[in-house]
């Protein structure tokens, strides 16, 4: 007799597994629903070494409560990528590749950013619209492949049509 081994997996999206290992009966699965009070937890761990108001991370965490945990990595990541993008525009594009290789100036080293809540509101709202923008556009792909396009000729007729 083969002894049943239990295997333990974690992931964000099971839908994209082979059927029959997810099936009923073969796959036990339990979702995790986070609570506010984990969402304010597992955000105050983000932006732990950021020195971000606990206050701030509640104020956060209600006004984005339809989003997932990710979301406020990508926030935080936001306002480093500001730093960055300083960082090529003072250096200048031609010069990137000398300064970050071998560079006499030493290594780069950037300082921490103030992640203010307005700065945390206002790459929340833009992210937020992004998310929506993806969803029109996947929304229109959608819509257009159902659609008759116009032929190569300019002609909303199909191709093949002969008068």
């Amino acid at each position: 007799e083969i002894p049943r081994v239990p295997i333990i997996c974690t992931g964000n999206d099971f839908s994209t597994l082979y059927a029959p290992l997810i099936r009923d009966g073969r796959m036990e699965k339990y979702y995790w629903n986070p609570t506010r009070a984990d969402r304010i937890g597992v955000c105050t761990g983000i932006f732990q070494f950021d020195d971000v108001d606990p206050k701030a991370i509640e104020t956060l965490v209600d006004a984005f409560p339809g989003q997932s945990i990710d979301f406020f990595g990508a926030l935080r990541a936001r306002v480093y990528d500001d730093k960055v993008r300083d960082f090529i525009t003072n250096t200048g594009v031609e010069n990137i590749g000398a300064r970050l290789v071998n560079s006499r100036e030493g290594k780069v080293e950037f300082e921490k950013p103030a992640m203010s809540l307005a700065t945390l509101m206002k790459y929340g709202n833009l992210i937020v619209e992004e998310q929506e923008n993806v969803k029109r556009v996947q929304l229109a792909d959608e819509y257009m492949t159902g659609a008759a396009l116009a032929g190569s000729g300019g002609s909303s007729l199909p191709e093949n049509y002969s008068q």
